[in-house]
């Protein structure tokens, strides 16, 4: 089965919460620098001699500043910032969005934050208007980091209630950085097909090597292309931007929608204006407190868990699966698959595209977002492990966003490094990173021994961002939904940013996938409309 035979409603969920997200793993865009021994003087002090794991006392790479954390007054009632806050957004057709009765329009925000002087960038806004739109404006981002929130509007149909949608008019807007905002631009499409397709047997020399080969040259054409927006993309930044977008839409407070990414980028602004925080759903959530090097553990440690779930599916589903045994059995056949491909890629029916170890595992890992998509997944395992690669190459492009002429249709696979790399700051010590790449790869076999390293050691810009928690003292009720299988934001990270907020209400969904609105089968659906609807704000601890 390819991706054809796929729901409408599944593909565009899976663009909601998933296609830019599959990216986070620092694996996937591993920019590390090269692996060093340590010196004398850092043995002789403890270096690296750390449990695996561990991150305490460790030091964190060199911070620079962020040009929108700390400023001397609230823009919106500066008059340096006046222009910003006093735009309207004419509204007028979207030229490349299939999404029925939508308006676009565009938003004007300095590019540096504390220094308007320095020029303007225009941010990409899209709507689709309510019926009553009694409600006002409810803004939505689809996570991340890099996805389009304009895009996003092709998915609202399938994934909010008719009630929803109809009181309120749902907002999206592609962040500084991305696609049609100032988009950052990299690699061609040709080279993009290139780097995604490369493969070396993990945890090798070759691997090593081919990992600087790519992390040197993403970083250089990212910096020569659009390096005068590189240092402005953090997280600090794109939530001033919103609340320029709040002012322009003639709300008091803002009422947001945030997935994944998205609520670290909620979290954020609620944070910047707890006064203007009105209705706030934060789902797959990302606890601020953690490090780079936190993230892609947790993420290690997510997609494994994930993988024993779909590989237990796949069991109890015997007529469609390709595997047999038992679950750890099961987990062994599927890492000898991807072993097998990178010595021996698949045809596809493209010569030009053979699928790759690397694409292979795109595919898989994709489908541990949704287990709506588990049974698509056999099917296409079966194919690619009896020599058809078609419908595996499908899954992986579906999850880059490569369209079928070739190209992508946003730049994701290089605005989620951008603007990770400024929000987070990794260990610092190499010993470390080398000891804590071969836990991961010995812990979490399938995934973990493409996702350890320093991500963001070649990129021209320092992380701006310490890890901290966020309170928003004083805003009004927030929602903070985590699943219980979540592999991309384990549930973990609900748990601890709905404890740092002030007023977080935390939801649990018991399932498995990325995210629980849209494909909770309406538990926690109902909950958060009465939320937006009613302002009837959920038991905190409410579990379904």
């Amino acid at each position: 089965m390819t991706l054809a035979a796929l729901s409408r409603r599944t593909l565009t969920r899976l663009t909601a919460a998933a296609a830019g997200t599959v990216l986070l793993l620092s694996g996937c865009t591993d920019l590390g620098g090269e692996q060093e021994s340590p010196s004398a003087s850092e043995e002789e002090s403890g270096a690296g001699q750390h449990a695996p794991g561990e991150q305490a006392d460790l030091p964190l790479d060199d911070l620079g500043t962020s040009a929108a954390q700390d400023l001397p007054s609230d823009p919106a009632s500066d008059p340096a910032y006046a222009e910003y806050y006093e735009q309207d957004i004419e509204w007028g057709p979207c030229e490349d969005l299939m999404a029925e009765d939508a308006e676009c329009g565009t938003i004007t925000v300095p590019l540096a934050w504390d220094d308007p002087s320095q020029g303007d960038i225009e941010i990409a806004v899209g709507r689709l208007a309510g019926s009553e739109q009694d409600a006002g404006s409810l803004v939505v981002n689809p996570g991340g980091p890099g996805g389009s929130g304009v895009d996003f509007l092709e998915s609202v149909p399938y994934l909010f209630s008719p009630e929803v949608r109809s009181a309120y008019d749902v907002v999206g807007f592609d962040p500084r950085g991305v696609s049609r905002s100032a988009g950052i631009e990299c690699l061609s499409d040709e080279e993009t097909d290139q780097y995604r397709a490369e493969t070396a047997e993990p945890g090798t020399a070759e691997a090593e090597e081919m990992s600087q080969k790519w992390g040197a040259k993403i970083a250089e054409a990212c910096e020569a292309n659009s390096g005068d927006v590189l240092p402005y993309l953090d997280t600090y930044s794109t939530a001033r931007d919103m609340d320029v977008l709040r002012a322009a839409l003639d709300s008091e407070k803002l009422d947001y929608f945030g997935y994944s990414y998205g609520t670290y980028l909620g979290s954020t602004y609620a944070d910047l204006y707890a006064d203007r925080v009105g209705h706030f759903v934060l789902d797959g959530a990302i606890d601020p407190t953690i490090t780079m090097d936190e993230l892609t553990a947790g993420q290690a440690e997510g997609f494994e868990k994930a993988t024993s779930a779909f590989v237990e599916d796949c069991l109890e589903n015997a007529d469609s699966c390709p595997l047999k045994g038992d679950v750890e059995e099961g987990k062994q056949q599927l890492q000898a698959f991807f072993a097998a491909v990178d010595e021996n890629p698949l045809d596809t029916g493209d010569p030009d595209r053979p699928l790759t170890g690397a694409l292979a595992r795109s595919a898989v890992l994709m489908l541990m977002y949704g287990d709506e998509l588990w049974p698509t997944g056999r099917d296409a395992l079966t194919a690619g492990m009896n020599g058809d690669g078609e419908a595996l190459l499908n899954l992986a492009d579906q999850s880059a966003g490569r369209q079928d002429d070739g190209s992508y249709r946003t730049n994701a696979t290089y605005a989620i490094t951008a603007i990770n790399c400024l929000d987070h700051p990794g260990i610092a010590d190499e010993q470390w990173q080398e000891q804590e790449a071969e836990r991961l790869a010995e812990e979490f076999p399938t995934f973990g021994p493409v996702m350890g390293g320093d991500g963001c050691a070649q990129w021209p810009v320092p992380p701006l961002r310490e890890p901290a928690p966020i309170s928003a003292e004083g805003a009004d009720p927030i929602l903070v939904i985590g699943t219980t299988g979540d592999p991309a934001t384990p549930y973990e990270w609900s748990v601890g940013l709905a404890e740092q907020l002030d007023s977080g209400v935390h939801m649990t969904f018991e399932g498995n996938g990325h995210t629980a609105y849209g494909r909770s089968g309406g538990c926690i659906e109902e909950q958060v409309d009465a939320y937006l609807l009613e302002d009837t704000v959920p038991e905190d601890g409410f579990t379904c």
